[in-house]
């Protein structure tokens, strides 16, 4: 929810923005930032188990994770974390124990 804007900024109430469901069962978003170029700033929430298919991102993505841990075929990212990925790849991404992640990211991901 926008508290406030201005020439140069825009302040957000994060915690009144509703999740969003996705397709994908227990993984669920808010978007803080979105452009016509495709550009996104998300959080996404995902609850113990869920997992995020196969996909390839087609720009840079950068993902700091808030709470819990998330895992992908290279490695994982605990809370307190960063990882960037290179436009172009390919992953998929799951948690064990359920995490929030600040991501900012190309628009679409292409899921394969």
């Amino acid at each position: 929810m926008e508290i406030k804007a201005t020439e140069r900024s825009v302040y957000l109430d994060v915690s009144g923005i509703a999740w969003e469901a996705t397709r994908f069962p227990g993984v669920e978003t808010k978007t803080l930032y979105r452009d016509a170029a495709g550009r996104l700033t998300t959080l996404t929430r995902m609850a113990p188990g869920a997992v995020l298919p196969r996909h390839r991102h087609v720009g840079l993505e950068q993902s700091y994770v808030l709470e819990g841990t998330l895992v992908d075929d290279d490695g994982a990212c605990t809370a307190g974390n960063f990882v960037w990925r290179r436009p172009g790849s390919v992953h998929s991404a799951w948690t064990p124990d359920g995490c929030v992640v600040l991501g900012v990211f190309e628009a679409p991901n292409e899921f394969l």
